[in-house]
């Protein structure tokens, strides 16, 4: 399926995690997310993507981050979810955010966007 291989696909991760780490996180999900998008946080918050838009960039920024484990999920002919490690740490946080990641890409006019987010805690 063009433009959901995995490549293509962490590469919006990656872009995803650098504008938190610039607090434009809003922006970016904002633009990426379609309408009926959600993020699914390890806390059990749903947020929508007029939430994320409206939010996001006022969340404290990550300083650093690490991504691994990754993997691509083919769903259909156009849409594919990629699954994956991250670790991340906030300035002034003792232990670093580790949670395994889901992301649900779909293809619109030649782009991916993202319907669905899932965190998932790694409890050991």
């Amino acid at each position: 399926m063009n433009g959901t291989n995995l490549t293509r696909l962490m590469e919006l991760e990656h872009q995803g995690w650098d504008a938190l780490c610039r607090s434009v996180g809003g922006d970016f999900y904002g633009r990426l997310m379609m309408p009926e998008a959600v993020m699914i946080l390890v806390n059990g918050m749903i947020l929508d993507r007029e939430t994320i838009a409206s939010t996001l960039n006022d969340s404290p920024p990550w300083t650093s981050y690490e991504l691994s484990q990754e993997s691509l999920v083919p769903i259909n002919d156009d849409a594919a979810a990629v699954v994956y490690r991250a670790s991340a740490v906030r300035q002034g946080d003792d232990q670093p955010f580790i949670a395994l990641m889901t992301s649900v890409y779909r293809m619109v006019e030649g782009e991916a966007r993202l319907v669905l987010y899932q965190q998932t805690a790694i409890t050991h």
